[in-house]
């Protein structure tokens, strides 16, 4: 069979009509991300990597093929996105690949190892560097894939969220400096130096090494302290709700995938197999799919009930 770029870039982008090969192949790369931080944080403890330093390398070899063969194959069938099919060439589409950051994700991956052939590098600055790996779970878990969509919607109210924080931060600095760098000119000598303390406070960690003692900077710790339970909530109540209106926005987008199956009264075998590919795409759950589908059924029997030729026309009364 000659060599099919396109049908290579399906099975890659989870498009092929093989849905059994694309999800053995998403499993096994999945499989082989965890056990790669698996092999990253064992090799922290020296005892282990002692004992089994021979096997860590040659899994890290074994990873390391795998990962650029797929990374190599990724670049190569790239022209085949959509975004790119009006690209003037190959060459400028590949370009273009190269620098998204799923691409990033994946050249680091296997960057460290290959920077080991040529430089001699801190084997602890190369572990760190191959926990990159980890962000590779984003193209294969449906959660990162959100937790992705829903920081980049919500970075305006995000970045407002922190801007707000920053400010506090240095307001709270500057007022425990003017309370206590007479008593403490070590630890709070300067404003910068009060930072510390300060960023400690507000996100109610409170380490002690850094604690005020006149009164006055007592209280001012304590209101800093309730000021820094509602800055704290601040960004976790944005992304909540954003996770909120993303799961909203998937659910009524297979509503509609469903709707549209129904429109004609039947659903055909290739449409049941579209719904099952937009649900897995979605992570919309099977009892999730199943309700909606339910109720995907109801309102479409309620728009097709006729009028009764002796009762006359059907009302929403009881």
């Amino acid at each position: 069979m000659p060599f099919n770029c396109h049908r290579l870039h399906q099975v890659l982008s989870k498009s092929y009509q093989s849905k059994q090969v694309n999800n053995w192949l998403s499993t096994a790369l999945l499989i082989l991300i965890f056990l790669n931080i698996i092999a990253i944080i064992l090799e922290s403890v020296s005892s282990i990597e002692l004992e089994y330093s021979h096997l860590f390398k040659k899994f890290e070899v074994f990873s390391v093929v795998i990962f650029s063969i797929e990374y190599l194959t990724r670049l190569w069938t790239c022209v085949d996105l959509a975004q790119n099919k009006d690209s003037p060439s190959a060459f400028k589409s590949r370009l273009r690949y190269l620098v998204t950051p799923m691409a990033i994700v994946d050249l680091l991956a296997i960057l460290p190892f290959y920077l080991s052939i040529f430089f001699a590098l801190d084997l602890r600055f190369l572990r760190i560097l191959r926990l990159v790996r980890v962000f590779k779970l984003t193209r294969y878990s449906a959660a990162m894939k959100t937790l992705t969509s829903v920081l980049k919607d919500e970075v305006p109210a995000l970045l407002a969220a922190y801007f707000i924080m920053a400010i506090v931060i240095v307001l709270a600095s500057s007022g425990i400096y003017l309370l206590e760098h007479k008593i403490q000119p070590n630890e709070f000598g300067s404003i910068p130096a009060s930072m510390w303390w300060a960023v400690t406070t507000l996100t109610t960690v409170g380490y002690g090494d850094v604690t005020p003692l006149t009164n006055g900077g007592r209280m001012f710790g304590g209101l800093i302290t309730l000021i820094g339970i509602a800055m704290v909530a601040l960004p976790t109540g944005i992304i909540a709700s954003g996770f909120g209106n993303s799961f909203r926005k998937k659910r009524q987008s297979y509503e509609l995938e469903v709707a549209e199956a129904l429109a004609d009264g039947v659903i055909t075998s290739d449409e049941k197999e579209k719904l099952k590919t937009v649900q897995s795409s979605l992570g919309i759950s099977p009892d999730d799919a199943h309700q909606i589908y339910k109720e995907a059924i109801f309102q479409h029997l309620q728009a097709k009930q006729v009028d009764c030729p002796k009762c006359g026309p059907r009302t929403n009364e009881p």
